[in-house]
This record gives C-alpha cells, structure tokens and sequence, in this order.
C-alpha cells in the first residue's frame, strides 16, 4: 500500500476492494497448494514403491545375468547383447495438474520382442533379457515420478511463499491503511460535528430577543 495515499473515502473503498480482492487470491493459493500436495504425497508414495520393486528387479536381473555369463560365457553374452536394438519410443505426454505440467510416460512392454537368434543362446540368456527389460519399464515410470515430484514441489514451495507474503505482509498492510483512513475521516467528522455545534450555539445567542420590561 502507498504510505502517501490521501486519507479519503474514495481511496478507503478501493483499498476494501484489494483487500477483498487479496483475501479470495489467498484462498485460490491455499486451496492450489493443498491439492499440490496431495499430488506431491501420492507421487512420492508410489515411487516409494517402485524404488522397492526396481531394487528387487535389480537383483533378480544381476542373478539371472550371472547365470547367462556361465552358461554362456561373458564374450558371448556381451555379443548378443549388440543385437539387443536400444530403446527410444518413449511416448511423453504432458498434463496439467493446477498449472503444473506433469509428464506421463506411455507404459514400456516389460514382455521384449525376439531380436537374436536362438541358435547359440540358453534359457539363461532369455532370463537374462526378461530381467532387463522389467527394469527398464520401472526406470522409466520412476523417471515419470521423480520428474513429476521436483515440479511440483517447486511450484509448492513459490504458491508457499506468495501464501505467506499475502498473509503476513499484503493483507495486514491494507488492514492498516482502512484502519488508519477510518480513524482519520472518524476524527474529522468528529471535528466538524464540534464545529457545528459551536457555530449553531453562537448563532442561537446572537438571535435570542432581548426582553426591556413591559
């Protein structure tokens, strides 16, 4: 608020309406910032989870891996592996969670298609590639998570701060300057009621008659 605002009634009903104004924004920020963090605790949540399930993954793959390398050998393994085709068909989609863009990642088939021969490879191998592909379908759903859990806490943290600066600074400001505008013109009236009164008792004893006797 403007410290030099002319104490009028004018400039009172206009800090009202940003008060009123200011007031229904902080109720629009809470009420964003509390469905923000219910977004926020279910995303952390479930990449609680698949964090557990990948860590799982992770050591049934190395296993089954370890299998593949004796059973076939470690030069053997790492040749197949060449065939294996890297995976690019990401699908990222994006929608908007309260102005937050939260990406989705089309599901990767944890179930691969046959891309080596099976001449020279072993039920291990196969295992091996099974393994794999699960973890790169939890990987990518964790990156879906972990990247949706930093916006939204960014956009939490800067609704956070605009809550409070209305809260603790915005609002009380406007408060004070109705408050101060009020006292003043409540003092004026005052005033001019004192004056009128004044003005209306000097008036009265200049016209009462004068009484001479009969």
């Amino acid at each position: 608020m403007n410290r030099n605002l002319a104490p009028t009634r004018g400039n009172m009903v206009k800090l009202k309406g940003s008060l009123s104004l200011a007031r229904k924004g902080h109720d629009l920020l809470e009420q964003k910032r509390q469905v923000l963090m219910m977004e926020l605790v279910e995303r952390i949540q479930e990449s609680k989870q698949i964090q557990e399930d990948i860590q799982k993954i992770f050591s049934d793959s190395y296993s089954s891996l370890q299998m593949a390398n004796l059973s076939l050998g470690i030069d053997s393994v790492e040749e197949i592996t060449h065939s294996v085709p890297e995976e690019t068909s990401f699908t990222i989609r994006l929608r908007s969670v309260m102005g937050v863009e939260i990406p989705s990642v089309d599901p990767v088939p944890p179930d691969p298609l046959p891309c080596y021969s099976f001449f020279g490879t072993s039920g291990a191998m196969d295992n091996a590639y099974l393994h794999a592909r699960k973890v790169l379908s939890l990987l990518a759903r964790l990156a879906e998570l972990e990247t949706s859990v930093y916006r939204l806490a960014v956009q939490i943290r800067k609704t956070f701060r605009r809550v409070n600066a209305l809260e603790k600074v915005v609002i009380p400001s406007y408060r004070r300057g109705i408050a101060m505008i009020s006292n003043v013109l409540e003092e004026g009236e005052r005033e001019d009621f004192i004056r009128m009164k004044i003005a209306k008792g000097g008036s009265s004893r200049r016209e009462a008659p004068r009484d001479n006797g009969a």
